[in-house]
């Protein structure tokens, strides 16, 4: 499954090295490098779970089709710290990529200041789980859909700021065994809040 995220990536660095060419411009490639909060708004059932907050750095590439319309892919890695019933069991950490892809669309007519909206699918893989001695916890990989709302401020021709809050929908089925022994589905649904500098080529 991991596999897949990987070939959106592919997919998304051969837009944006063969398109600038074959236009003959260097204007539709955007890339960001920034920080990102990954908030789980998260629900068990039938036991809860807590997981915890992170900020992690996270990269973007948006390849324009238009001056309006644009495609635009997030990658980052967490590790998150995860309890269950109340925090009265351990699960220990676990590690996700959960690469977005969204189509968006922008508004140029306010100067410097470019808001947009975006919706899309979300694949998340879980690559790492590290539960405590005497357990083992695994998750099941998972699709979704994606919303997304932000803003680019424009500060040259190339460089700009970003603010964006995306709405990912991620569910997964969490198996426990060892001294205890459950399986709990898993609405983990974060916001993603970002920040980051932007350079258009």
């Amino acid at each position: 499954m991991i596999k897949v995220g990987a070939a959106a990536v592919a997919v998304f660095a051969a837009m944006a090295l063969a398109a600038p060419a074959h236009a003959g411009i260097l204007d539709n490639v955007q890339i960001k490098f920034g920080v990102s909060g990954v908030l789980p708004d998260e629900k068990g059932d039938p036991i809860d779970v807590d997981i915890s907050d992170e900020w992690v750095p996270s990269a973007q590439i948006e390849y324009f089709f238009t001056d309006n319309i644009s495609a635009e892919l997030l990658c980052c890695v967490a590790t998150h710290d995860v309890t269950a019933a109340g925090g009265a069991v351990d699960l220990g950490e676990v590690t996700h990529f959960p690469p977005t892809v969204t189509l968006k669309y922008r508004w140029t007519n306010f100067g410097q200041f470019e808001p947009y909206v975006g919706a899309g699918v979300n694949y998340t893989a879980f690559i790492d789980s590290d539960p405590p001695a005497g357990l083992s916890v695994d998750y099941d990989d998972s699709f979704g859909p994606a919303l997304q709302l932000g803003f680019d401020y424009r500060l040259d021709e190339h460089w700009g700021v970003n603010f964006d809050v995306r709405r990912i929908w991620i569910n997964t089925d969490v198996t426990i065994s060892g001294a205890v022994n459950a399986t709990d589905d898993v609405d983990i649904n974060p916001w993603v809040v970002s920040t980051s500098v932007a350079y258009r080529f």
